[in-house]
């Protein structure tokens, strides 16, 4: 068992469980690894492990991102989206984004916070050059970035609450036209 497989599993059960309810033990098991194997990749524990998963999870946003924003922010955007509809929807509404289970349940673990606020910057920065690259004026680029970010999170626990995919394809179809229009009033 690579530690790879150990932080991807730990992705999975804060995805689904959230932060305080996925422990070692329980990571350990889920990965088929013995438990010691776990200590020794993750001497800080549980507060460094959740910060590789965050990292981990990151890492597979933001290579969404850069492919698909290449071809402009709108479409970047549907990728972003589609990317939490998977995640949604083909859990049947049981799991999330572990970044959000840490930035709510983070009470002991520093680390893993940072790396949850880190990953939020990530996503923000990039989809912010991306509007500035197609002419959108930094202070602007930066809010509609946020704002896309904040809705995509806030979509994502609404569909888990509701058990229904209708607000995230809601906010997804509404903020993709507000990105389109800001590009084309800047072309």
């Amino acid at each position: 068992m690579s530690r790879q497989q150990i932080v991807a599993g730990a992705a999975d059960m804060m995805r689904r469980r959230g932060l305080n309810a996925t422990s070692i033990r329980e990571v350990a098991k889920h990965a088929g690894t013995p438990l010691g194997s776990t200590y020794h990749y993750f001497p800080g524990g549980k507060d460094q492990l959740a910060a590789e998963a965050v990292r981990l999870s990151e890492e597979v946003v933001t290579k969404v991102l850069d492919r698909k924003l290449r071809q402009g922010p709108a479409e970047g955007v549907r990728a972003f989206f589609e990317l939490w509809r998977e995640v949604v929807a083909g859990n049947e509404f049981k799991a999330g984004c572990p970044v959000v289970a840490v930035a709510v349940e983070e009470a002991d673990h520093p680390e893993a916070l940072k790396a949850s606020a880190e990953a939020f910057r990530a996503w923000s920065t990039q989809l912010a050059a991306s509007l500035q690259e197609h002419g959108v004026a930094r202070e602007r680029a930066a809010q509609l970035a946020t704002l896309v970010i904040a809705a995509a999170e806030g979509a994502v626990v609404m569909c888990r609450a509701q058990r229904s995919i209708q607000p995230l394809d809601d906010i997804a179809a509404e903020l993709t036209t507000l990105l389109e229009t800001a590009v084309a009033a800047n072309a």
